[in-house]
């Protein structure tokens, strides 16, 4: 379901007189259905950057990366927004929503996107928050006046609303008491059961070795590394 083979990428810093700072070489990494790979290795060794390729977030500089069959490399963008809304779902660490919108809309939107009945689509998002102890009180209110813990808890209800065949998670547990912890950690091996595939950047190592099959460090696609 999701195929790296042999990437590469570097970023042009343009305020450094054009400067070409390579940061990953030869890339590879298979996850298929049923499965989850954590991310690992020290703090600036390229987790994030391989997520961000995988996302389509980032361009892909050499080799390939394949989600449900789909080049992301070269892909449109057009292809990629597709593949967002029907196959690749992605938790992130960071609330980005509109604001104003209701909590309620912000978590239905994926299964809105998707041609679900406005009602159905708010009765799961209604479940998913509960099932996340998010208070009903605040349900109508924008996330964005949440605390970060609250905030992360929205972003793994709408990341958890729709069985994605692919899944990113990038520190899915930061932020989380150890009941809402192991509610997470619920969803995560339901998802897999479900036939997803994921990927996920995991500090917490209880988390990872409770739900991940292996572990990919990161660290061998250095290009120093590689050199």
């Amino acid at each position: 379901m999701i195929e790296v083979s042999g990437v590469g990428k570097s970023f042009t810093l343009h305020t450094q007189g054009g400067a070409v700072l390579p940061v990953m070489e030869g890339a590879h990494l298979r996850v298929g259905a049923g499965e989850c790979v954590a991310l690992t290795g020290a703090s600036g060794a390229g987790k994030s950057t391989l997520m961000r390729m995988i996302w389509g977030n980032y361009r892909i500089d050499a080799g390939t990366v394949r989600v449900g069959g789909l080049d992301l490399a070269r892909a449109s963008a057009r292809e990629i927004i597709a593949l967002r809304r029907t196959t690749l779902g992605y938790v992130s660490q960071f609330l980005r929503v509109v604001p104003r919108v209701p909590t309620l809309d912000v978590v239905a939107e994926p299964l809105l996107t998707l041609g679900h009945a406005p009602g159905a689509a708010r009765d799961a998002a209604a479940a998913m928050l509960g099932r996340l102890n998010i208070p009903e009180r605040l349900w109508s209110l924008s996330p964005t006046t949440f605390s970060g813990g609250e905030q992360q808890r929205v972003n793994i209800a709408r990341g958890f609303i729709h069985p994605w065949p692919a899944l990113l998670l990038d520190e899915p547990t930061a932020s989380l008491d150890p009941v809402n912890r192991e509610v997470v950690l619920g969803l995560i091996e339901g998802a897999k059961a479900g036939g997803a595939a994921i990927v996920g950047i995991f500090h917490d190592a209880g988390a990872r070795a409770r739900v991940c099959d292996r572990e990919v460090d990161v660290t061998a696609f250095s290009p120093e590394r590689a050199a």
